[in-house]
């Protein structure tokens, strides 16, 4: 257990001692929260606006502060669903370099047992991830509550903190079973920069899911990060839609608070079914435990005795 944890120590180290790759594990939040200010607030207000255009009554009732904290929270929400992809990839860079470096095989001489190894990498870049995507959702938090109409209780919060903490495990299990087959750090950059442009669609952090067909909604929500995103809606987003709902006192019996959910997708959808949170949980943990079998087992294969 000593050469474990002095193994994932040096893992922490050699990755938060690299402040270009700690910047750019952040670049595709940052990129969300760029296209944000340019046009995408707009294009969700407009989404918005388009439900309330179903009904005069709606826009009487509906504070707009309402809907700024709904969409900033949105924001917030593509942010972090973004980091929780890019930051925990970026973390496990450290497995291309080791053996780039030819580092892997002086790890691999000392008596440390394989599975050992390979986890190191793995907890640490699961700490790594934890630890940034953490600060962003406190500082997210912050900002909102300064702005005023923050409709967060402490269990929002806390299931908020528990889901960032399950999507880092989950995205750098995931994650480690590609790392592993990269021979160089351009091969795996290159692998970043699709993944990095590809996430944001993914995860609909760019435009709602409910926009896409079937078959592209199902696609999406095979991957876990997508999951772990609709779970940061229900937890971030649904005090501000609870507080609209509020506001209408029953009279639409709860059909406008419906449309939002579906229009920015509060449940997942795949193969015709829309799933509940507590399915997202258990899909997005057996992905995490299927591929924790996986890194041991090719790291084992790899690195014969």
């Amino acid at each position: 257990m000593k050469q474990f944890m002095g193994l994932t120590k040096r893992n922490l180290l050699v990755f938060f001692k690299d402040k270009q790759s700690v910047v750019f594990s952040l670049l595709t939040s940052i990129i969300v929260f760029v296209l944000y200010l340019l046009f995408l607030k707009g294009t969700f207000i407009d989404a918005f606006d388009s439900v309330l255009d179903t009904n005069e009554y709606l826009k009487t009732v509906i504070k707009e502060d309402d809907i700024e904290a709904f969409v900033n929270m949105m924001l917030l929400v593509g942010m972090l669903g973004s980091a929780l992809i890019t930051v925990p990839f970026n973390c496990l860079t450290t497995v291309v370099r080791d053996k780039e470096n030819k580092v892997d095989y002086d790890i691999s001489a000392t008596p440390v047992a394989r599975w050992q190894i390979v986890l190191s990498y793995f907890v640490s870049a699961a700490l790594s991830s934890c630890i940034m995507t953490g600060i962003l959702l406190t500082a997210g938090l912050i900002i909102s509550s300064l702005q005023g109409g923050f409709y967060l209780d402490a269990a929002d919060i806390a299931f908020a903190y528990l889901v960032v903490i399950i999507g880092s495990i989950s995205s750098t299990a995931l994650f480690m079973t590609f790392m592993l087959f990269f021979k160089t750090s351009q091969a795996s950059g290159a692998f970043f920069g699709m993944l990095s442009a590809a996430s944001g669609f993914v995860i609909g952090a760019y435009i709602p899911l409910s926009q896409f067909s079937e078959g592209v909604r199902s696609f999406c929500n095979l991957f876990p990060a997508t999951h772990i995103t609709i779970m940061l809606r229900n937890a971030l987003m649904n005090g501000a839609l609870e507080r609209m709902d509020s506001s209408l006192g029953g009279m639409d019996g709860g059909v406008f608070a419906e449309s939002i959910r579906e229009s920015f997708t509060f449940s997942p959808y795949m193969f015709g079914n829309d799933l509940v949170i507590s399915s997202s949980m258990i899909y997005v943990l057996a992905i995490a435990f299927i591929s924790c079998l996986m890194m041991i087992a090719i790291y084992s294969g790899n690195y014969k005795k």
